[in-house]
């Protein structure tokens, strides 16, 4: 039997509160002031740059640090080659530079053999041109390799020049592979951070003292015979002041990572004097044999 009483009704759900209104919590927003409607038109056109522009920003980002070497080495390049232009011709200026380029390109390509981060060339009018090494060399052998990289380059270019003045009969040819000769036996003087002070490392680093006698003998000999410009002269004393601290070295006490960095084998030493003097040898007869016929 039911003893559930019929009279009784079920529970009464609760009542649900009805939602809030808008704004119960959140204050109503205030009317914008003339300054952020006219700004508003502005940041819109912000977020559209950004969108659009930020692309195109990226990629010029990244082409000027890809490019910015190649600016670097060819602005200098072409600075210099107008700087040459104005003294000696426009012809004779770009033959010159791109001597020198070539030069230069014999250092880099030694460098990158043996694994060196160098930097690209830059030229200097009236000093040359240089790459900047960002790791030092690890032993006298890898220094002397890359010092002569760059003379042995730099005859090959002027012998070319004189091969270009037999096929042509330009005498702009013949001046260019005397100047290129001349230059590249001056490098090879053995002293500092020059070419030659460079390969010294591997044969003798008391060859030190020799390239400054004969540096110091070139310099009075071309002041004495009023040969030099002025330009001539801050060259000439701006090497010889830096190579003052290679010199000193000789004669103070190697540490152990000085040591370690002379140790080459005697092959080795014997490879690089045959090169060195061999080179100066041949620089010296290319420089008798265009200079005979000279005539720029």
């Amino acid at each position: 039997m039911d003893s559930t009483p019929e009279n009784v009704s079920p529970p009464t759900p609760p009542a649900v509160p009805p939602p809030l209104a808008p704004g119960a919590f959140h204050p109503a927003p205030k009317e914008k002031t003339w300054l952020q409607k006219m700004l508003a038109p502005l940041g819109v056109v912000g977020v559209m740059l950004v969108k659009f522009l930020g692309p195109v920003l990226k990629f010029g980002l990244v082409f000027l640090k890809l490019g910015w070497p190649f600016l670097k080495t060819g602005g200098s390049m072409l600075f210099m080659i107008w700087v040459y232009a104005q003294m000696f011709g426009a012809w004779f200026a770009w033959g010159f530079v791109i001597l020198i380029f070539i030069h230069e390109c014999g250092h880099l390509i030694v460098a990158k053999y043996f694994g060196l981060r160098v930097g690209w060339p830059v030229f200097i009018p009236f000093m040359g041109a240089f790459i900047a090494l960002k790791e030092a060399p690890r032993n006298a052998w890898i220094e002397a390799c890359v010092g002569i990289g760059g003379p042995a380059f730099g005859t090959m270019a002027a012998a070319g020049c004189e091969v270009i003045y037999l096929a042509t009969g330009n005498p702009m040819y013949r001046a260019l592979a005397y100047t290129g000769f001349f230059l590249n036996l001056f490098n090879l003087i053995p002293l500092g951070q020059m070419d030659g002070g460079r390969i010294a490392t591997a044969i003798s680093p008391w060859l030190w003292l020799i390239g400054f006698v004969i540096l110091i003998g070139y310099a009075i000999y071309v002041f004495s015979n009023q040969l030099a410009t002025a330009r001539t002269g801050i060259m000439l004393v701006f090497i010889i002041i830096l190579a003052l601290p290679r010199l000193f070295s000789l004669f103070r006490r190697r540490s152990a990572a000085e040591q370690r960095f002379f140790e080459i084998s005697a092959p080795q030493r014997l490879i690089m004097a045959v090169m060195y003097f061999g080179l100066i040898a041949l620089l010296v007869f290319g420089m008798g044999q265009t200079f005979i016929s000279n005539e720029v």
